[in-house]
């Protein structure tokens, strides 16, 4: 009679409670970080961008020389400068041009300019002035575009214009740079400024005669 093989039987493996448990405890603490995660990356998504000026500039003056004699200087109280090339003078600026012998010819100023870089292009706004020396005219209006790459003026706004003893008035104006020539897109009228004897060194204003 043979003997009966031993038969080894593996002891039954007990798996403890607590290793029963703490894998749950992973678990629940694995999706409350991804829903922390998502909630932080949907408040960041919800932020608005920020839009302002990456640096700005107190008291700020830029000059550019031509073969090392100034032909324009400008200054101002504050300059923003934004990431995308576009600058801003919340303050105004005033801007002079010279000739090459250093004398002033014109200026142009305003209390609020932005410049938009892809167009090249500035805006004034309130009260501009733009004053030509060679011909001692002087433009007055509420809105004016600079464009820089044209050396032009240009707006469609209301404008007065002094020029020696007559003010010209109307909607939209063109010139060039130096504005010692310009156009007035629809004019409303030429006024004549007239000595008045009782008042030494005053002015009247004469009737209106019509431009055409």
């Amino acid at each position: 009679m043979s003997e009966d093989q031993p038969i080894n039987i593996k002891p039954e493996k007990k798996i403890s409670a607590a290793w029963k448990v703490i894998p749950g405890r992973f678990l629940i603490l694995g999706i409350w970080l991804l829903v922390l995660a998502c909630n932080q990356r949907k408040d960041l998504i919800d932020q608005p961008l920020y839009e302002g000026p990456l640096s700005s500039m107190d008291s700020a003056i830029t000059q550019m020389s031509d073969s090392g004699v100034v032909v324009m200087r400008l200054e101002t109280a504050v300059q923003n400068n934004f990431e995308n090339g576009d600058r801003e003078w919340p303050d105004g600026f005033y801007i002079q041009w010279f000739n090459s012998r250093g004398k002033l010819t014109s200026y142009f100023s305003a209390k609020y300019v932005y410049f938009t870089k892809s167009e090249n292009l500035y805006r004034a706004e309130g009260n501009v002035i733009v004053k030509s020396f060679a011909k001692n005219d002087e433009l007055n209006t509420e809105q004016l575009f600079w464009d820089q790459s044209e050396e032009s003026f240009y707006t469609d706004k209301f404008v007065t214009i002094n020029s020696g003893d007559e003010v010209h008035t109307g909607e939209g104006m063109e010139s060039n740079q130096d504005f010692t020539e310009y156009r007035i897109l629809k004019p409303n009228g030429t006024f004549t400024l007239e000595d008045d004897p009782s008042r030494p060194g005053k002015r009247d204003i004469a009737l209106p005669t019509t431009e055409h």
